[in-house]
C-alpha cells in the first residue's frame, strides 16, 4: 500500500473524523486502542487527545503501518504506537484500554461475535467503544454508483458487501451485548466521501485500486466502456468542494460491562 493510497483513504473519510472524536470523548490520561488504523490518522488524533496517555493502532497492512509510523515521527508524537496484526486474534494485554475506537475497521471480521468478545477482553471494565461502520450498501451511493458504473447491473459480490456487514443496527447490537457490552447505541452520520479535487484526479486515484483494475479487465463490454462510465459518473459528482458521493454511517457506542 503506497502513501498515495493512504492519502486517498484519509482524504476520503476526513469529514467523518470529527464525529468519531466527539463520540469517543478521549481524555488526557486514557489508553486508546484503534482497530483497523490504516495509516494512523485516527490513532494520531487519539494520541493528541490523550496527551498524558497513549494510543495504539493495529492493522493487518504492514505497508500502511510503515506510513503510520513515519507520520507519527514527522509530527513528533511520542505517545502513539502501531502493531501489525489481526485484531480478532491479536494478543492484546487483558483489561488494558480505556477506549476502543475504529473508523470503518471492524466490519471485516470472519467471526464478529468472537472478535468482539476478544476486543472486550482487552478493555478494562467500564471502558468505552466508539466505532464507525457503514450502514447498508443501498444507503451508500459511493458503493452502489461506482460498482454499477464498473459492472453495469451486475449483482454486488460478497467482497463488495463486506464493508456493510454491520449495517443492521439491531443485529450488531445483539453481537455486542453477547460479547459483554452494555449501553449500546447507534447515531447516524451522513457525510459525503471525497474522491478528489476534480473528476480527473478521482479517476486516476480509483484506477489504481485492484477492484477497479479487475473490473476494467474482466468486463464483457466493449473496450473502455467501463472506464467511460466511471469517468462520466465522477464528472457528474464534481463540485466546488471536489468529487463527493453521499454516504451513510453509524457511530456505534457502548461500554464494557462491569465498570
Amino acid at each position: 500500500m503506497t502513501p498515495n493510497c493512504a492519502d486517498f483513504y484519509d482524504a476520503e473519510l476526513a469529514r467523518h473524523n470529527r464525529h468519531l472524536a466527539a463520540a469517543a470523548g478521549i481524555g488526557p490520561r486514557e489508553r486508546v486502542l484503534d482497530v483497523g488504523c490504516g495509516a494512523g490518522q485516527t490513532t494520531r488524533q487519539a494520541a493528541r487527545a490523550a496527551v498524558d496517555g497513549a494510543a495504539v493502532g493495529v492493522d493487518t497492512s504492514a505497508p500502511m503501518l510503515e506510513v503510520a509510523r513515519r507520520r507519527c515521527a514527522e509530527e513528533g508524537l511520542h505517545n502513539a504506537a502501531f502493531e501489525h496484526g489481526d485484531a480478532q486474534v491479536h494478543p492484546f494485554p487483558a483489561a488494558r484500554y480505556d477506549v476502543c475506537i475504529s473508523r470503518f475497521g471492524v466490519m471485516f471480521f470472519a467471526d464478529p461475535a468472537a472478535a468482539f468478545a476478544h476486543l472486550g477482553r482487552a478493555l478494562r471494565p467500564g471502558a468505552r467503544l466508539a466505532w464507525m461502520v457503514w450502514q447498508a450498501q443501498e444507503r451508500n451511493e459511493w458503493s452502489v454508483a461506482v460498482r454499477r458504473a464498473l459492472a453495469a447491473d451486475a449483482a454486488p459480490t460478497r467482497d463488495a458487501l463486506a464493508p456493510f456487514s454491520l449495517g443492521d443496527a439491531a443485529a450488531t447490537a445483539a453481537l455486542l451485548r453477547a460479547a459483554g457490552f452494555v449501553s449500546v447505541d447507534f447515531a447516524e452520520v451522513r457525510e459525503p466521501v471525497y474522491y478528489g479535487p476534480t473528476a480527473d484526479a478521482a479517476f486516476d486515484a480509483l484506477a489504481g485500486f485492484a477492484f477497479v483494475k479487475d473490473a476494467f479487465a474482466g468486463t464483457s463490454a466493449p473496450p473502455g466502456e467501463a472506464a467511460r462510465r466511471l469517468r462520466a459518473l465522477l464528472e457528474a459528482h464534481a463540485s466546488a468542494e471536489g468529487v463527493l458521493f453521499d454516504a451513510r454511517a453509524w457511530i456505534v457506542t457502548a461500554r464494557r460491562a462491569g465498570g
